[in-house]
């Protein structure tokens, strides 16, 4: 068989974002651990150009520090096969800046990426995070107030989504009676929008989340309160190291982003203890443990399935297959979290596993910056939800729990559960 052949063949096998594979992707994952660690897949927005998965620990990590060879900025790219350019062109010219198509820190590498992140690192720091735990633990126990005597919900809508959005929000400073609908804005973008997928309802959503955005800056210039976006306009104010379009994409993105991941990791590390029940009453046993079970539940179905795509500045060589300038890469992060070259039985959930390192935040410069805010909520969360409500267990049966895929992530779209 020759080499063309064999890559269509293969094209055709790991179809990553068909509908069929959303729900249970892992045996798919390891299928393509088995060929390689870099596989080609069919193009998921079309046109020319290549598309390549990297299924395996140590070149995923390679390709997410390698800023040389690989970008995350398209636009210093000159390809047919830009996944980010034809979503711009699906939204139209004329949609405001958003952190998906404007200069965020997603899609910049050095300098910009380190001028952008240093304008928002400090309130990231694990220091700072740990001061927020007392505050972390309240918004839990409020929640858990609500419907501790009903013995009965939907734990993703009742407390997986409403507890990472309160906590962002307090510190972003966003009023309450705004969040209902930023959830309704970020859930309906992150299910529209994903790798060969646009919902035309996306682009509405769009705009109306950074019309909000942007209207949010304008109140908060005129009444400035202790939160962190009075702080970031303070900084913008102060000179040019943050402009208008740059502010409002850098607040999109952390109020996306700041709640959009946690609510996946609650939802999804829930099920996973539920339906792991010999881990689960470990860990009921012996709550010391949730700080390394909140590690292995990221290792193990975090929420991103993949990293950004990354765009290759020159012909390369990766892991032995040729990488043309312009071809799309992408890190498969929930594969290179089971690699079996990295882990003692990776397709185990252990939540005793020492784990040296994982790549559910990324890896690099672009690693997520609210990892250390992530890991103090699902510390909270999971301790809280087992202290108060011992007795969990799912209330409908296994195989009717629905999956949803989004951009670049997987989720829950409902987690009934009764105590």
């Amino acid at each position: 068989m020759n080499n063309s052949n064999n890559q269509t063949s293969e094209k055709v096998e790991f179809n990553l974002f068909s509908e069929e594979n959303s729900k249970d992707p892992f045996a798919m994952f390891a299928q393509m651990r088995a060929k390689g660690s870099v596989v080609p897949i069919p193009n998921p927005m079309g046109g020319a150009g290549q598309t390549w998965i990297v299924t395996r620990m140590d070149v995923a990590m390679e390709v997410l520090k390698d800023h040389s060879r690989f970008t995350v900025d398209m636009n210093s790219i000159d390809s047919g096969n830009d996944i980010r350019k034809n979503l711009s062109g699906e939204l139209g010219s004329s949609e405001p800046q958003t952190f998906f198509t404007g200069k965020s820190m997603l899609f910049v590498d050095e300098p910009d990426h380190r001028r952008l992140r240093s304008l928002v690192s400090k309130a990231f720091t694990p220091r700072y995070m740990e001061s927020l735990r007392p505050r972390v633990q309240e918004i839990a126990d409020e929640l858990i107030d609500q419907f501790e005597g009903k013995g009965e919900m939907d734990l993703v809508k009742d407390y997986a989504y409403p507890f990472p959005i309160n906590v962002i929000s307090e510190m972003l400073g966003i009023p309450q009676e705004d969040r209902p609908q930023i959830h309704v804005w970020s859930e309906a973008i992150a299910k529209g929008l994903g790798f060969g997928k646009q919902d035309p309802a996306v682009a509405q959503h769009l705009r109306s989340f950074a019309e909000y955005t942007s209207q949010l800056v304008a109140n908060k210039r005129v009444e400035p309160s202790d939160d962190l976006i009075s702080q970031l306009i303070a900084i913008e104010e102060e000179g040019d190291r943050l402009n208008e379009d740059e502010l409002i994409s850098m607040i999109t993105l952390l109020i996306f982003a700041g709640h959009e991941t946690t609510s996946n990791l609650i939802a999804t590390g829930s099920y996973l203890l539920l339906t792991h029940p010999e881990q689960l009453e470990q860990l009921k046993q012996d709550l010391n443990l949730v700080p390394s079970a909140v590690e292995e539940l990221l290792r193990y179905n975090g929420p991103a399935t993949s990293s950004g795509p990354r765009y290759a500045t020159q012909d390369t060589e990766l892991d032995g297959q040729l990488i043309q300038k312009g071809d799309v890469v992408i890190p498969l992060l929930k594969s290179a979290n089971r690699d079996e070259q990295q882990f003692t039985d990776p397709e185990e959930l252990d939540i005793e596993r020492k784990i040296k390192r994982h790549l559910a935040f990324g890896h690099g410069i672009h690693m997520c910056l609210g990892a250390p805010l992530a890991r103090v909520e699902g510390d909270v969360a999971f301790t809280t939800l087992l202290r108060r409500l011992p007795d969990i267990q799912l209330s409908i049966p296994q195989e009717e729990i629905h999956w949803h895929s989004a951009l670049s992530s997987q989720g829950l779209a409902a987690l009934p559960v009764k105590f």
